[in-house]
């Protein structure tokens, strides 16, 4: 929201004739902004959640539609980690569990890379040695 929001100001600013016009739309821009910077980071925080055990994957996320997942070792296929540019300047990683579900991938992001990396070697471990063959 910044990068608008800070353009339209400075056009504001510079165009004396079409300040109203442009002030407008970054004030409609910056105030929900502002209030998703501030919300958006509790609320995370409070539900989502994930977890390993000897036995499963669990995570819980979602903003209204709140979903808990729960992915059993002996379903797990694949365990990747993922660090978009973003991620890697801020020494941050995600890591995916793709399971035999058809509900999809389990995704844990904001994790730091060390913790990561040995969540995946952990889970990669634990699922070469749970019998079964994913499906």
């Amino acid at each position: 929201m910044a990068p608008p929001v800070l353009v339209l100001v400075l056009l504001g600013l510079l165009i004396p004739s079409a300040r109203f016009w442009l002030l407008l739309p970054a004030l409609v821009i910056a105030v929900p902004g502002v209030v998703y910077a501030l919300v958006m980071p509790r609320w995370r925080f409070r539900v989502h959640r994930w977890e390993t055990t000897d036995d499963a994957v669990y995570a819980a996320s979602g903003w209204i539609w709140q979903k808990w997942r729960v992915a059993p070792m002996s379903r797990i296929q694949t365990v990747d980690t993922v660090r978009g540019p973003l991620q890697q300047i801020f020494g941050l990683a995600g890591v995916t569990v793709t399971t035999a579900s058809a509900a999809g991938a389990i995704k844990i992001n904001g994790l730091d890379r060390t913790l990561a990396a040995d969540l995946v070697e952990r889970l990669t471990a634990r699922t070469q040695h749970t019998p079964g063959d994913a499906t």
